[in-house]
Protein backbone atom coordinates (compact mmCIF):
# COMPACT_ATOMS: atom_id res chain seq x y z
CA UNK A 1 0.00 0.00 0.00
CA UNK A 2 1.59 3.44 -1.05
CA UNK A 3 2.14 5.54 1.75
CA UNK A 4 -0.05 9.03 1.08
CA UNK A 5 3.21 11.28 1.75
CA UNK A 6 5.13 9.52 -0.31
CA UNK A 7 2.16 10.04 -3.41
CA UNK A 8 1.97 13.61 -2.51
CA UNK A 9 5.67 14.37 -2.99
CA UNK A 10 5.67 12.49 -6.35
CA UNK A 11 2.52 14.33 -7.71
CA UNK A 12 4.54 17.36 -6.89
CA UNK A 13 7.93 16.22 -8.70
CA UNK A 14 6.01 15.24 -11.37
CA UNK A 15 4.16 18.96 -11.30
CA UNK A 16 6.85 20.70 -11.68
CA UNK A 17 8.80 18.33 -13.97
CA UNK A 18 6.02 19.17 -16.13
CA UNK A 19 6.02 22.67 -15.60
CA UNK A 20 9.87 23.24 -16.26
CA UNK A 21 9.35 20.61 -19.87
CA UNK A 22 11.45 18.46 -18.20
CA UNK A 23 11.21 14.73 -19.44
CA UNK A 24 11.83 11.97 -16.94
CA UNK A 25 14.94 10.97 -18.75
CA UNK A 26 16.33 14.82 -18.26
CA UNK A 27 15.09 14.62 -14.70
CA UNK A 28 16.92 11.26 -14.02
CA UNK A 29 20.52 12.35 -16.09
CA UNK A 30 20.19 16.05 -13.44
CA UNK A 31 20.41 13.73 -10.34
CA UNK A 32 22.27 11.34 -11.77
CA UNK A 33 19.82 7.66 -11.53
CA UNK A 34 17.61 5.79 -13.82
CA UNK A 35 14.10 6.97 -15.27
CA UNK A 36 12.41 4.34 -14.30
CA UNK A 37 13.28 5.45 -10.54
CA UNK A 38 11.86 8.82 -11.42
CA UNK A 39 8.83 7.04 -12.35
CA UNK A 40 8.70 5.00 -9.58
CA UNK A 41 9.21 8.12 -7.16
CA UNK A 42 6.40 9.49 -9.68
CA UNK A 43 3.65 7.23 -8.96
CA UNK A 44 4.64 6.82 -5.12
CA UNK A 45 5.55 3.43 -5.27
CA UNK A 46 9.46 4.17 -4.31
CA UNK A 47 9.99 6.14 -1.40
CA UNK A 48 12.49 9.70 -1.76
CA UNK A 49 15.12 10.00 0.92
CA UNK A 50 15.82 12.82 2.40
CA UNK A 51 19.53 13.29 0.35
CA UNK A 52 17.50 12.09 -3.00
CA UNK A 53 14.90 14.70 -2.39
CA UNK A 54 17.68 17.45 -1.96
CA UNK A 55 18.71 16.51 -5.05
CA UNK A 56 15.67 16.49 -7.07
CA UNK A 57 14.82 20.04 -5.12
CA UNK A 58 18.49 21.73 -6.74
CA UNK A 59 17.32 20.13 -10.12
CA UNK A 60 13.44 21.27 -10.39
CA UNK A 61 14.93 24.46 -8.94
CA UNK A 62 12.44 24.53 -5.79
CA UNK A 63 13.23 24.60 -2.07
CA UNK A 64 12.56 21.05 -0.26
CA UNK A 65 9.91 22.55 1.70
CA UNK A 66 7.74 22.79 -2.10
CA UNK A 67 7.26 19.17 -1.95
CA UNK A 68 5.25 18.89 1.28
CA UNK A 69 2.91 21.98 0.22
CA UNK A 70 -0.50 21.00 0.68
CA UNK A 71 -0.06 18.20 3.00
CA UNK A 72 -1.80 19.67 6.00
CA UNK A 73 -3.99 22.45 6.48
CA UNK A 74 -3.94 23.62 2.36
CA UNK A 75 -7.11 22.58 1.93
CA UNK A 76 -7.12 24.56 -2.01
CA UNK A 77 -4.31 22.42 -2.76
CA UNK A 78 -5.36 19.27 -1.58
CA UNK A 79 -9.07 19.90 -3.16
CA UNK A 80 -7.04 20.61 -6.82
CA UNK A 81 -5.52 17.57 -6.73
CA UNK A 82 -8.16 15.38 -5.35
CA UNK A 83 -10.14 16.49 -8.36
CA UNK A 84 -7.65 15.37 -10.37
CA UNK A 85 -7.03 18.68 -11.82
CA UNK A 86 -3.19 19.11 -11.57
CA UNK A 87 -3.22 15.91 -13.44
CA UNK A 88 -5.02 17.31 -16.74
CA UNK A 89 -2.40 17.76 -19.56
CA UNK A 90 -4.35 20.80 -20.51
CA UNK A 91 -4.11 21.85 -16.88
CA UNK A 92 0.13 21.61 -16.78
CA UNK A 93 0.66 23.13 -20.63
CA UNK A 94 -1.66 26.31 -19.56
CA UNK A 95 0.16 26.92 -16.65
CA UNK A 96 3.66 26.42 -18.17
CA UNK A 97 2.61 28.82 -21.06
CA UNK A 98 1.62 30.95 -18.15
CA UNK A 99 4.82 30.68 -16.70
CA UNK A 100 6.79 31.49 -19.78
CA UNK A 101 5.25 34.77 -20.13
CA UNK A 102 7.13 38.10 -18.88
CA UNK A 103 5.44 39.77 -15.68
CA UNK A 104 3.26 42.15 -17.21
CA UNK A 105 1.39 40.37 -19.90
CA UNK A 106 0.84 37.29 -17.62
CA UNK A 107 -0.81 39.83 -14.66
CA UNK A 108 -2.75 41.34 -17.57
CA UNK A 109 -3.62 37.56 -18.58
CA UNK A 110 -4.50 36.91 -14.84
CA UNK A 111 -6.68 39.78 -14.86
CA UNK A 112 -8.71 39.02 -17.87
CA UNK A 113 -9.05 35.35 -16.57
CA UNK A 114 -10.58 36.41 -13.18
CA UNK A 115 -12.78 38.57 -15.09
CA UNK A 116 -13.52 36.24 -18.11
CA UNK A 117 -14.57 33.82 -14.75
CA UNK A 118 -17.03 36.07 -12.64
CA UNK A 119 -18.47 36.74 -15.91
CA UNK A 120 -19.29 33.56 -16.28
CA UNK A 121 -20.81 33.03 -12.87
CA UNK A 122 -22.97 36.36 -12.97
CA UNK A 123 -24.85 34.97 -16.04
CA UNK A 124 -25.35 31.10 -15.18
CA UNK A 125 -28.92 30.62 -14.75
CA UNK A 126 -29.58 30.34 -10.39
CA UNK A 127 -31.29 27.52 -8.79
Amino acid sequence: MKNPVDLHIGQRVRHRRWLLGMTQQQLALAVGIRFQQIQKYESGANRISASRLWDLARALDMPVSFFFEGLAGDKDAAAMADDGLLQNKETMDLVRAYYGLDEGPRRRLLELAKALSSSSESHSPRA
